[in-house]
């Protein structure tokens, strides 16, 4: 059998990186609103804010907070690509399959369902968990 081990660990790592810089992204980059938030409300962005004053404001620090969770996320992934996945420890495969699902997955099929401009760039973020969750089990 070829040896695929390290390649799962690496693109397991890669995953972990991509959510760490998607945590960076939503702490320093994302705006509060989006012109996709607007099109999923029916309204303009300038009406939601003379509407709901003060939402920009309180969205930005929940962003700040989704956005460590999510390089936490990434981080604790990175960690665990390269310790336990990268070993074969006992229960990192199960692990990592429910930490995807519940982490990246969850957001990619929410961006779907809402239509977002960035579903396929996040598509795209859970590719190397997928990847790295093939070759695993195609090193058994």
């Amino acid at each position: 059998m070829l040896k695929l081990k390290p390649y799962s660990a690496s693109m397991l790592t890669l995953g972990g990186l991509l959510l760490s810089a998607l945590g960076f992204y939503f702490i320093f980059l994302r705006p509060p609103l989006l012109p996709e938030d607007s099109r999923y409300f029916g309204s303009t962005l300038s009406e939601v804010e003379k509407n709901i004053p003060g939402l920009s404001s309180w969205l930005q620090k929940v962003f700040w907070v989704m956005g460590g969770y999510i390089f936490a996320t990434g981080l604790f992934t990175t960690y665990v690509a390269r310790t336990a996945f990268l070993t074969r420890a006992h229960g990192s495969f199960v692990i990592v399959l429910i930490a995807g699902i519940a982490s990246i997955g969850l957001m990619m099929v929410v961006n779907f369902i809402i239509a977002s401009d960035f579903k396929w760039l996040l598509s795209a973020f859970a590719l190397p968990w997928i990847v790295a969750l093939i070759l695993y089990r195609l090193q058994q």
